[in-house]
């Protein structure tokens, strides 16, 4: 077992690291942010900043920033920018945990998440560190219903949101993904079969296309299960894994070093996992990076964990978490391993059905034809096909650097073609936020129109039933009145009878 190195990191900084793939505490200055798990972090120009998180149960809305350059702790005190639906008093970052955060250009997003007051759906927040400002991005389509403990992972231009923990602690399987360009959420149909429903776990893309799901757990049990789904397909699969058998957890971090993906951290029912793992994914092979003492806060559940490249060395800076008690420390790893298969060429031999061949390979292989060749050089003529051979020597060197060239103008050409698409998609994006911001105003004003319709047919139907009453009232009354005009004729009749005749008697 491989213990913490004792000597804590200077204020010299992480290259003052020596030792390879061993986790080293961090020496740091300024006020300490108070411990906690389950919160979330991100690095955008050499800071790191951390947000939120819970401590005893207690969720915090706090925005904590590690500075890698003097490697001291400041806290920030963000205000709100109000949106187009929010208004200026409104607070759009509230407190809570087991939310995620992802880096975004140079801004960070902020997705779903448990809070005190829990929403119907789930909202994206956006943080600018440069004017040290939170709001609330505006998004289109059906957007998930809220939720924590949920992984949201940046799969090229778009975030993919798998399961978690919704309302009433049910756990969720189901898969939303977020267009970042026009803003549009979307849930799609997928085939195979999916992980179960489940929450804590990490998740991973691989050459912008592979999301890979490791662990998690449910009410009951944790996992150590691995899924992939291709994003183009949509299918979900179950790749045989390699090396190491993973231990079940929950709770764990994960972060990406070209097909390098390292997992710490986390825990099961019966303990916390002490290994850092590692995984190839080109390969799907676990190893065993490091192995720590029991409770040291890089094994703890619900710490974060970044990477941070500095002078061409990547190293992992972990953060917080609980095994036992809540850490507020800072951990630092200086990794040995590198990329050493482009995601391109990846693709390239998968879509053609073979297996990737090696620069070095290439070269060996050219190697051996060239001997090859000079084996049925006889010796008569050897200065002659030497001659021949530099003539065309040169001559390949001036197709290639012909071809070399034109693939350049090809290259500034389709730079050209997509800076212009680009631009055009910027503006069609542009125009169909307007569209829908008419649409919206014209939507409004048609439901305002049918309330003012519907108010008119009200007084209508009313005016209806008084006139219908007042025909009714006149109709009586004049039937009153005549009722009064007939029995006057008769008193009349009656009075001037009994006169006449009592005169006459």
């Amino acid at each position: 077992m491989a213990d913490i190195q004792d000597k804590e990191v200077s204020m010299e900084g992480l290259c003052s690291i020596g030792a390879y793939d061993q986790w080293t505490p961090l020496s740091v200055s300024g006020q300490l942010p108070k411990p906690r798990y389950k919160h979330g972090a991100a690095v955008v120009q050499q800071k790191m900043y951390v947000f939120g998180g819970n401590h005893n149960g207690r969720y915090l809305g706090d925005i904590q920033v590690l500075d890698f350059k003097t490697f001291s702790w400041s806290k920030l005190e963000a205000k709100s920018q109000a949106g187009p639906s929010e208004s200026a008093g409104e607070v759009p970052f509230s407190a809570c945990a087991g939310h995620s955060v992802i880096q975004w250009g140079n801004k960070i997003l902020c997705l779903a998440g448990h809070t005190r007051e829990p929403a119907e759906s789930l909202s994206v927040k956006e943080f600018d560190p440069q004017t040290c400002t939170w709001s609330t991005l505006r998004t289109y389509g059906r957007s998930p219903s809220s939720r924590g403990g949920q992984s949201v992972t940046l799969v090229g231009e778009t975030l993919v949101v798998f399961g978690g923990e919704g309302h009433g602690r049910s756990l969720l399987n189901d898969l939303h993904i977020l267009d970042l360009e026009s803003m549009t959420w979307d849930e799609f149909e997928t085939t195979g079969t999916p992980p179960s429903p489940r929450s804590e776990h990490a998740a991973a893309c691989f050459a912008e296309r592979y999301l890979l799901i490791f662990g998690g757990g449910s009410h009951s049990t944790c996992f150590s299960d691995l899924h992939l789904l291709d994003t183009q397909t949509m299918e979900w699969s179950r790749p045989k894994q390699q090396g190491v058998t993973p231990e079940p957890r929950a709770g764990h971090a994960g972060v990406t070093i070209g097909e390098y993906w390292f997992i710490t951290g986390g825990g099961n029912s019966r303990k916390g996992v002490s290994v850092t793992l590692v995984l190839n994914m080109s390969t799907y092979e676990w190893s065993v990076l490091t192995d720590l003492e029991a409770h040291a806060p890089p094994t703890s559940e619900g710490s974060s964990l970044v990477m941070y490249t500095i002078n061409g060395e990547n190293f992992l800076v972990s953060f917080g978490g609980y095994s036992g008690r809540y850490s507020n420390q800072a951990y630092a790893l200086k990794a040995s391993l590198k990329p050493s298969v482009p995601s391109q060429q990846i693709d390239e031999a998968e879509s053609n059905g073979f297996a990737p061949l090696s620069v070095a390979e290439n070269s060996s292989r050219k190697v051996i034809f060239e001997i090859e060749e000079l084996k049925d050089v006889k010796p008569g003529n050897r200065a002659d096909n030497s001659k021949t051979l530099g003539q065309v020597a040169t001559d390949e060197q001036n197709q290639i650097e012909d071809r070399l060239n034109h693939e350049r103008l090809q290259s500034l050409r389709l730079k050209q073609e997509l800076a212009d698409v680009e631009n055009r998609n910027a503006e069609l994006t542009e125009e169909l936020h307007l569209v829908r911001d008419k649409l919206s105003i014209e939507q409004t004003r048609a439901s305002q129109l049918e309330n003012e319709v519907s108010e008119i047919q009200q007084r209508l139907q009313k005016m209806d039933i008084l006139e219908k009453e007042f025909e009714s009232l006149r109709s009586e009354l004049d039937s009153t009145v005549s009722e009064e005009a007939a029995s006057s004729g008769n008193q009349l009749h009656r009075s001037r009878s009994r006169g006449f005749w009592r005169w006459n008697g």
